[in-house]
This record gives C-alpha cells, sequence and structure tokens, in this order.
C-alpha cells in the first residue's frame, strides 16, 4: 500500500494530502501544550527553553520518522537508449 501522505522539499517534509496536514497540526499543538506545561513549573525563562528545545526535538524526531516512511517517492525514469 502506497501512503503518500507527504514530500520532501530539501530536508524540510511538506504535508500533501489530509491527514499528512493532520499529523502537522496535531505535532504543532503539542509542542505548544508542552511549552505551556514546561512554563508552568519552571523558574525561569532559561529553564523553560532547556527544557522545551529537548522535547521540541523529540516531536521533530517523530514527525520527521513518519513523514520519511510514507513520503511520496519519485518514481525513477527509464532512459530510452
Amino acid at each position: 500500500m502506497k501512503l503518500n501522505w507527504f514530500t520532501r522539499k530539501g530536508i524540510i517534509y511538506l504535508p500533501v494530502s489530509i491527514i499528512g496536514w493532520a499529523i502537522l497540526a496535531i505535532a504543532l499543538a503539542y509542542a505548544v501544550f508542552t511549552f505551556i506545561d514546561i512554563d508552568k513549573h519552571s523558574h525561569s525563562v532559561s529553564d523553560t527553553l532547556i527544557n522545551f528545545v529537548f522535547n521540541l526535538l523529540l516531536i521533530g524526531l517523530v514527525y520527521t520518522l513518519i513523514a520519511y516512511f510514507t513520503e511520496k517517492k519519485p518514481v525513477p525514469k527509464i532512459s530510452e537508449q
């Protein structure tokens, strides 16, 4: 089964289907939620940012893995000889 949810533009995966856009929206909403949660429990700006960067890297890693395995692969061209 071919899953064409994302396409790759350089090092960025862009959604090309409704499911891809939903995954991106969920990732962004979760990033905002974790930032607010970390900010509630931290005591300084640097404490918030240090803890948030690690979580943002994990969210980005999961998004990239999902996008990598569901990307639209270019079809190789058969050269005529």
